[in-house]
């Protein structure tokens, strides 16, 4: 029996839309979230147009040997950034001509399996062994707009398509449920003396790994409480109040060092720097309201808190990256503000997307890159800034020459330049959230 999935009824409107034109070929990703009885898809994007599209081709209408897979992926990886935690890019969508049918599904499988295979490298979890992995092919015929659905399970290459059903439904995220916490991050990472350029990331990133596996492994108390894993999250909840519940209040709590059960041992390591992290990230999930397990909704938020925080870091150093034209000299302090969250709501739904904004972006900045992204039109009263100024220090060592100040300078900025890559993307979390960053280097 294939998957069922149930639909927002504007998501089919929106299909039906680009439908009005027989000729053209349309892309686009579907944003939802998977259980194990049903699957909800809340959102359809279609893929931005690339900006050479906009200017050289406007009578051009894209074919389907046109689809840009890279594009395609890219904005599936960007988009995750704006996905609070509970969602996730759940399939792809593409309306073409009945007469390439055929290719459509082709097209389709190569598209759900690149977008994973792109998404997953970034994370910091991994997926557990009973959780859907199962991702919607969707082809809206153009001329008839029959629907075709089809999944693909992405933990097997060599899958094959499977019917699923397609359901439309009114309303349906509009109770849905959401969690909020804030969790105390201080992240100490040593750099070793022997780390070479290349390893810096893969320094980087095995240090937030051990972080977020204290996450993963920590108490999560729910309004107060530790609750069954397997028990209902609206358990002991009044029937006449859940239409207007209030987001559940999540405590976290993790482990200091390993109980005296588990042996440890200790590792002495030569070390030439660090990166320290230490703020406070106040993070949201969002999960259905059909009986939804205790266990899910925590995973949930578990997942947000790690994502928060790589993401966060990613987009620091691309856009260090982008804008270093660093004027300053010697051991002089070097501030740079990280981003704010910002949050826009979904019309219809208890559902808010997420992007970040750094100090001197507009309130236009932030609506231009909603539309872009979302191809959604987002009013300026209606953008939510979540969080309090961030910071970032980095402070390189003090030295007494004049020489010895201008290397140790060029090393803190060499390596901001290597690692604009860390870090990992997909579900989202909202943050007060004021985080340090300090590189330090010990010379001879």
């Amino acid at each position: 029996m294939g998957r069922s999935y149930f639909v927002e009824e504007p998501v089919g409107q929106y299909l039906s839309d680009f439908s009005t034109k027989p000729k053209t070929c349309v892309t686009g990703l579907l944003i939802g979230q998977c259980s194990l009885q049903r699957d909800y898809v809340i959102l359809a994007i279609r893929t931005p147009p690339r900006e050479e599209q906009n200017e050289s081709n406007k009578n051009h209408h894209p074919q389907l040997a046109d689809i840009d897979e890279e594009w395609v992926t890219a904005h599936a990886s960007q988009l995750s950034r704006m996905l609070p935690g509970g969602l996730l890019v759940l399939g792809v969508f593409i309306i073409a001509a009945p007469e390439v049918a055929k290719d459509v599904q082709n097209a389709l499988r190569k598209l759900v399996f690149s977008i994973e295979k792109s998404v997953a490298k970034k994370r910091l979890w991994n997926f557990a062994d009973e959780e859907i992995s199962d991702r919607v092919a969707l082809h809206v015929c153009s001329a008839t707009k029959k629907i075709i659905c089809r999944t693909y399970d992405i933990k097997d290459p060599k899958s094959s398509a499977r019917p699923a059903d397609w359901k439309y439904q009114s309303g349906l995220s509009t109770f849905w449920l959401s969690l909020e916490c804030t969790v105390n991050v201080n992240i100490h990472i040593p750099l070793s003396a022997t780390t070479i350029n290349y390893e810096l990331e893969k320094n980087t990133r095995n240090g937030l790994t051990r972080w977020a596996k204290q996450i993963e492994e920590g108490i999560f108390l729910i309004n107060g409480q530790v609750k069954e894993d397997d028990a209902e999250l609206l358990e002991g909840q009044k029937k006449s109040s859940r239409g207007n519940i209030q987001p559940f209040d999540v405590k976290v709590l993790t482990q200091l060092s390993q109980s005296s059960g588990h042996r440890s041992t200790a590792m002495v390591q030569v070390c030439s720097g660090s990166i320290n992290l230490k703020g406070a990230v106040k993070c949201r999930a969002y999960i259905h309201n059909n009986k939804p397990k205790v266990k899910d909704a925590i995973q949930a938020l578990k997942r947000d808190i790690i994502n928060t925080l790589c993401d966060r870091c990613e987009i620091l150093f691309e856009d260090l990256l982008i804008n270093e034209a660093s004027d300053k000299k010697g051991s002089e302090r070097e501030y740079h503000a990280l981003p704010h969250r910002v949050f826009a709501p979904i019309a219809g739904s208890n559902v808010m997307l997420c992007d970040y904004k750094f100090g001197d972006e507009t309130a236009g900045e932030i609506q231009e890159r909603f539309f872009e992204m979302l191809d959604q039109v987002v009013h300026g009263e209606a953008i939510h800034i979540v969080e309090e100024m961030n910071t970032v220090d980095i402070n390189p060592p003090v030295d007494s020459t004049d020489d010895m100040e201008q290397i140790q300078l060029t090393k803190a900025t060499f390596l901001l330049k290597l690692q604009q890559n860390m870090g990992v993307v997909i579900a989202a979390a909202v943050a007060v959230f004021a985080v340090t960053f300090s590189f330090n280097y010990f010379s001879d």
